[in-house]
């Protein structure tokens, strides 16, 4: 059985290149209108380059869309007995960490797909854990309402800060997102 070999450095850093790249081109441009030269010109590479990690350039987006929400549920599943405040505060981290990425994922001009999976991701997150916290059975018909709403709200302060530039500081959307929290549950108690 052949072993499976990691890519080394510099393909890691193309790579990265190359998704940088179509995250910072989707801020003005629709995903349908970008083109791999486009792309391959912005990273500092030829399309001979592209085409040796990618098909095109719905293959990158898949591969960053991909990417995001694996990276995001695993850090979800380590964060899944944390209080809020810890939950909050890797999540801003993270998405400060790859503010690329985020930008693409909350821009207009993205597919939109990969900002409705990350509000589902979140939305089963909060289910999981309300229902562990309040002591409700999973199949509570409340839950998906208000962790469905929950996780909209979330999504929509991450979305301000994201397209805002980034200018709060990761603390205070921390503590945004923290105060918000705090004061939605009082449906778990109807």
């Amino acid at each position: 059985m052949a072993e499976k070999k990691t890519p080394d450095r510099r393909t890691l850093k193309t790579r990265r290149a190359l998704s940088d790249a179509l995250a910072e081109l989707l801020v003005d441009h629709e995903l349908h209108k970008v083109t791999v030269q486009q792309i391959a010109d912005k990273a500092d590479v030829n399309r001979v380059t592209f085409y040796k990690h990618f098909l095109d350039v719905y293959d990158l987006y898949d591969k960053i869309e991909s990417e995001c929400l694996v990276d995001l549920g695993m850090l979800m599943l380590q964060l899944e007995q944390q209080d809020d405040e810890t939950i909050f505060t890797e999540l801003v981290g993270y998405i400060s960490e790859h503010r690329k990425m985020f930008q693409m994922i909350f821009s207009p001009n993205a597919t939109g797909q990969l900002r409705s999976k990350l509000g589902k991701l979140l939305e089963g997150v909060f289910v999981k854990l309300q229902s562990e916290q309040h002591g409700l059975p999973i199949t509570d018909k409340r839950l998906p309402y208000l962790c469905g709403y929950h996780a909209t709200g979330c999504l929509s302060v991450i979305s301000r800060w994201v397209l805002g530039g980034f200018v709060e500081e990761d603390k205070f959307i921390i503590q945004m997102l923290t105060d918000l929290d705090g004061n939605w549950e009082v449906g778990l108690d109807l």
